[in-house]
């Protein structure tokens, strides 16, 4: 041991010494073991030390690194292999060099290429990351959590993205303004960066030191490596970042941007003969401003005024028929922009995925469509408005130099009124209040990052309600703790969080939310949850707890729990299936840390978890298994099965008792080729079935990407499934007193297909389109009523409706179950067709950095299809018929003031 120690020691100086003619060196910061077979070498982390100029100095933007400037700083370099095989010598190297005054960072990079020829510059929109590329990550706050992130590739696409929670989110809806250019010559090719100190957040003190990380993507070999070197298997990333030295009284920068927005709106459709407001067309013009103003260089307030989403893209069509919502992502950018201080997942991420997308704070809400729908009597037309306007929005958000991150969004959203024509008589009803939105989060960073504690609090407050609005609340809040701690080195950790809810209404407010799918206070045998008609508030509760393992080896794991109490409620501003649920959860994964022959990196998991009520009965367990494989081809491939032995469900019958599940089996399987080639392809399909045959359910997308040339790139993914289930869902209706259970066996097939085509002129002027029809058909058959809902085997939970009980007769079935000839009860069809066409034309110009025009020519045509005709030849009537989709187009321009 003492002659190793008088190695290293040597080395260190040997190091040392080289470092200082190289203008870096090396200090020991971690004990962190080579996740490579030879695990007796410690990572130590670089120093780079830069130095300031005067702005007159200043190194032209033009990439050719010519300026005499540059000699004043020497280089940094000695890249190592990050992927595929960690902690050896990369393939190319590279070297970079960073300058500063009083307004600017400079950075120059050399990447080297044998074969410069052969450099990708495939060109994309911004964060593309597309091709050849090359990375700096400055940890400006120096917290060890958080980063911006700079990318370019060498064909002069800028990437920008915000990193946080240890390198676990990065957040490409950051869009400083920076400036870069890029060039190739005989020995690879070079970039020249300016950032403006106003776009980075840092702290006043004299003398700083940043975190710093360069990555460079070699796109020939697929490989990437970095300045810094972090094991593979060491978990996080800011945390592992390499020093930048020499910042002198650098001054904090309060950044001041101001971007108003002017939108001229075409809209034509399908006339409506005799509806007054269905003429065929109308055209607007709207205005509206947003705002960037730098309270301290650690904090900055967004403000946004009427602001307009025209050129967001519309949501893929979904149908569901569990009567759950559908969960669609957030895509306007004033809302994604640092939306992960906001949010507080009520479940944990298990294996990479979460227990649905429960979350305290979903900004959808604030501008959802209108809640309210007036009742139309015959001769009677609506004018119902199909968004919610956001009057104004403010959000306060940041990170201090002592730890602390702050977020605050404060939102108004406009009344609105649907206007009712009765043979030219108008009268006005509202169909959503106006609305106040408020969210408040902190968190507090411990422990030179490895812990942190967080709150949240959110508040939503709607004016007085009218009688046809009743059913909303009046006022809901939320709120939580979250808190994480890591220790070894961040090997392992322990955290969890605590939410509760409280919401306020009208007896009829809070019946409706008692009865709501979510809640089901009313479904028989539940004897833990009972309705109360004369309640106006509900307070719930909910969290989780997870204790796991992520770093130093092959081996992770996690174990936890999570919970949502029957009276959780937060979908005024959050999301949420389903309340009353309580798990349990474990999994293990192993994954290789050293490429071979065959792949690049392999992963195995297991999993298991199950699931109570709060009324104590066990209503589901669940096995998996899963591995993914990259290939040494570059090729992806996964495969995962579950086994259900037990399965119950408490809304499957939406109020009615818990119904047993047949016992499931269930895959999935993937593919992916090659992504960098110019024709690549994906297969995915998965599939269950229960043990009995009483459902089964297959889905399958195909399709490929093709990039023919570096600015032009297509693809198209089409999807087919198909859903059988002999005990789906009709209707709970009452006969002489009784309930009847009424469900039906369902043949649904659903096809969509989604095209898009990117054209890229040059990195501030794209083309792109997106189009995606969509089908689906289901047809009933079979219809039964649950008897026995918690027999063991199917034909015991059923009563099934024979030929001479029910019968079809203008689209209504009428059943007759004592076989007196008379109908003892009746429904109407349920059989469906959906048939939906989305698309968008975005013509985008980034004319001056952080100025934009848009040119935008949307598509929406919904309507219904006759469900017993084939499905494709159901899309080609509806969509490519004599329909006539309702049509957008838009121009929109933004000019960006900064001072």
């Amino acid at each position: 041991m003492y002659k190793l120690r008088l190695l290293l020691l040597g080395l260190m100086f040997t190091a040392f010494l080289q470092a200082q003619d190289a203008g870096e060196s090396e200090v020991h910061v971690s004990t962190e073991e080579s996740s490579g077979e030879d695990r007796s070498v410690e990572v130590v982390k670089k120093k780079y030390t830069t130095t300031g100029i005067m702005p007159e100095e200043a190194p032209q933007i033009d990439g050719a690194l010519t300026d005499a400037i540059w000699d004043r700083v020497p280089w940094g370099g000695d890249y190592i292999e990050f992927q595929p095989d960690e902690n050896t010598a990369p393939s190319v190297q590279t070297k970079f060099k960073i300058l500063y005054d009083a307004k600017n960072l400079y950075l120059a990079f050399r990447c080297y290429d044998p074969e410069p020829e052969k450099i990708e510059r495939r060109l994309s929109r911004r964060d593309g990351f597309a091709g050849d590329w090359v990375e700096v990550n400055i940890d400006s706050y120096n917290d060890k959590r958080s980063a911006f992130s700079f990318s370019i590739t060498a064909a002069g696409v800028k990437g920008d993205e915000f990193v946080s929670n240890n390198g676990n989110n990065w957040d490409s809806s950051w869009n400083p303004i920076w400036y870069t250019k890029t060039k190739i010559d005989s020995e690879g090719w070079t970039a020249e960066i300016r950032i403006p100190l106003s776009q980075l957040k840092f702290s006043d003190a004299a003398d700083q030191v940043w975190g710093l990380q360069s990555t460079r993507r070699f796109f020939r070999e697929e490989e990437r490596s970095l300045w810094q070197r972090k094991p593979i298997d060491q978990p996080g990333w800011v945390s592992e970042f390499g020093e930048l030295h020499g910042l002198k009284n650098l001054e904090p920068q309060n950044q001041l941007e101001i971007q108003p927005y002017t939108v001229v709106r075409s809209r034509s459709f399908e006339a409506d003969q005799g509806n007054p407001f269905e003429d065929g067309s109308d055209l607007d013009l709207t205005a509206g401003l947003d705002a960037k103003i730098g309270i301290t260089n650690d904090l900055t307030l967004d403000l946004t005024v009427n602001p307009d989403f025209g050129q967001v893209e519309a949501d893929p069509s979904a149908i569901a028929l569990d009567g759950f919502q559908i969960f669609f992502r957030e895509q306007r950018p004033f809302f994604v922009e640092n939306k992960n201080i906001f949010e507080l997942p009520v479940s944990p991420s298990i294996a990479g995925n979460t227990f649905g997308s429960d979350n305290v704070f979903y900004s959808r809400r604030i501008g959802r469509n209108p809640q309210g729908s007036p009742d139309l009597n015959e001769g009677e037309y609506a004018d119902i408005p199909e968004s919610t306007p956001i009057l104004g929005a403010a959000k306060f958000s940041g990170k201090t130099q002592n730890g602390w991150s702050v977020g605050l969004l404060e939102s108004l959203t406009a009344r609105r009124t649907a206007t009712i024509d009765a043979n030219g008589e108008r009268t006005d009803e509202v169909v959503e209040p106006l609305t106040n939105y408020l969210v408040g989060r902190l968190q507090k960073d411990f422990n030179e990052g490895d812990t942190y504690i967080g709150t949240i609090f959110t508040a939503t407050n709607r004016e007085e309600l009218p009688a046809s609005l009743d059913f909303l609340h009046t006022a809901a809040y939320s709120g939580g703790f979250d808190f994480k701690h890591q220790w070894n080195n961040r090997d392992w950790y322990l955290g969890g969080s605590l939410i509760w809810s409280h919401i306020l209404g009208s007896e009829e407010a809070i019946l409706r939310t008692q009865e709501s799918i979510t809640h089901l206070f009313q479904r028989e045998g539940a004897s833990h949850v009972a309705v109360d008609p004369e309640r106006t508030s509900l307070s719930g509760t909910g969290g989780n707890l997870q204790l796991g393992k992520v770093g130093n080896g092959h081996w992770r794991f996690e174990s936890g729990a999570t919970w949502r109490s029957p009276e959780l409620e937060l979908n005024d501003i959050g999301f949420q299936r389903q309340a009353d649920d309580i798990r349990h959860y474990t999994w293990v994964a192993y994954q290789t840390l050293k490429p071979d022959e065959t792949f690049r990196r392999v992963g195995i998991n297991y999993n298991h978890w199950a699931v109570w009520d709060f009324g104590g009965y066990l209503n589901n367990i669940r096995f998996n298994t899963n591995s993914f494989q990259n290939w040494a081809n570059n090729w992806f491939t996964n495969i995962g099965f579950n086994y259900a032995p037990r399965q119950y469900s408490n809304f499957a019958l939406r109020g009615g008792p818990r119904l047993r599940i047949s016992p499931e089996l269930s895959f999935w399987n993937g593919l992916n080729t090659d992504s960098r080639k110019k024709l690549s392809f994906s297969f995915f399909h998965n599939g269950a079935k229960a043990t009995d045959n009483s459902y089964w359910r297959y889905s399958v997308e195909a399709g490929f990407s093709y990039q023919p040339t570096n600015a032009l790139q297509l693809s198209l993914f089409p999807n087919f499934s198909r859903n059988e289930d002999k005990l789906q869902f009709v209707d709970n209706l009452s006969v002489d007193g009784q309930p009847r259970y009424l469900n039906g066996s369902i043949s649904q097939e659903t096809f969509s297909m989604s095209l898009r085509l990117n054209y890229t002129i040059n990195p501030n002027l794209t083309i792109q389109y997106w189009g995606q029809p969509f089908i689906s058909n289901g047809l009933y058959t079979d219809f039964k009523t649950v008897t026995d809902p918690l027999a063991e085997r199917f034909e015991n939970r059923i009563r099934q409706y024979g030929p001479g009980e029910i019968s079809l007769s203008d689209e209504v079935y009428s059943v007759d179950e004592n076989g007196d000839g008379n109908s003892d009860f009746s429904f109407g069809n349920p059989d469906f067709s959906f048939v939906q066409f989305r698309s968008n034309l975005v013509i985008r110009w980034e004319y001056i950095p952080g100025s934009e025009l848009f040119l935008v020519w949307s598509q929406d045509l919904t309507t219904s299809g006759d469900p017993n005709e084939a499905l494709l030849g159901g899309l080609e009537s509806n969509i490519f018929g004599d329909a006539i989709p309702r049509n957008t187009l838009l121009l929109k321009a933004t000019y960006r003031f900064a001072f």
